[in-house]
């Protein structure tokens, strides 16, 4: 008879997803390596897929299973809605992982500090922090994604928002250098030093080349790179700028990073940073004692925005 897929089996084929390993998600579910592989074995024959394929020293997921991931997540989590009870819904008990995609010049100020929150109550609890090379919500709405923070915008109906706080940008600089060292930045020092954008779409302009135009000035993008944390890498080594959050540049202050950060000398866009999630979780405990932490997180953050 054909092997049948159960909730167990389906829990395997979760945890194998989520770490790409039979012997990491033998220790995630309490499972030996070979009752994981041989577990592994019953998936392939029930799904008719390999599942996972050798590729060099480790596992791939074949196309199917990465079309199926999705489904099988939110099966799995329908499921446990079914016998949900207060009694059973201790975090110190959870064995998943939350995606959370959120935007790169954020990660650095808000995974930290959400990671201490979370392995202090929820040590099983494991955190997947998904690069946001799209604003596209499909991956909220399949349930490959639980959370996503970014800046505020038009969202679709099924999608609910909570404001995280609110930001702007500043200038970046290496401290030891002259800009570093400057009381404050000006308009001629914005057009005469280098300047490092950050741009996942690879685009060299925005806000602040629209602002000096407006004032018949314009600046020097030398590099492009996709990442804010490239950026001030960069910006560190050379004698150059680059706008970041004011968040993230306060962080990397507080940490002790050699940099200085300069307010802007015009009259830049402010932004709202934003929680996003599919309105199927709304009222999901788990969900919501996720969103609860990364609210208590940010506060310090708030905090030291004034």
């Amino acid at each position: 008879m054909a092997e049948q897929l159960d909730l167990n089996l389906l829990r395997v084929f979760d945890v194998l997803m989520d770490t790409g390993s039979v012997s990491e998600a033998a220790a995630r579910l309490h499972l030996s390596v070979p009752a994981t592989s041989r577990a592994l074995g019953r998936l392939r024959v029930a799904m008719h897929d390999p599942i996972l394929v050798r590729a060099g020293r480790g596992l791939v997921p074949t196309p199917f299973a990465l079309a199926s991931a999705a489904k099988v997540k939110a099966l799995l989590e329908a499921a446990a809605g079914l016998r949900a009870d207060p009694e059973g819904s201790d975090p110190r008990t959870w064995q998943r992982t939350f995606a959370i995609r959120v935007n790169d010049g954020l990660v650095p100020a808000l995974a930290p500090r959400l990671i201490n929150r979370i392995a202090a109550e929820a040590p099983d609890v494991r955190l997947r922090f998904a690069a946001q090379d799209s604003k596209e919500p499909d991956q909220l709405r399949d349930g490959s994604l639980d959370l996503e923070i970014g800046l505020a915008g038009p969202v679709p109906p099924d999608l609910v928002t909570r404001p995280l706080f609110p930001d702007h940008f500043v200038a970046l600089v290496a401290a030891d250098s002259p800009l570093g060292r400057a009381p404050a930045l000006t308009v001629d020092d914005l057009c005469a030093h280098p300047h490092i954008s950050a741009s996942r779409r690879g685009r060299s302009r925005g806000p602040l080349d629209e602002a000096l135009e407006r004032v018949g000035r314009s600046r020097r993008v030398i590099a492009v790179v996709p990442s804010y944390a490239v950026a001030c890498l960069i910006a560190l080594e050379e004698d150059a700028l680059c706008l970041v959050s004011r968040v993230m540049a306060q962080h990397l202050v507080e940490r002790g990073v050699p940099v200085r950060w300069h307010e802007v000398p015009l009259e830049l866009p402010p932004v709202e940073v934003e929680l996003r999630w599919h309105r199927r979780l709304d009222e999901d405990p788990a969900s919501r004692w996720l969103r609860d932490h990364l609210a208590a997180a940010v506060q310090p953050l708030i905090d030291s925005l004034g």
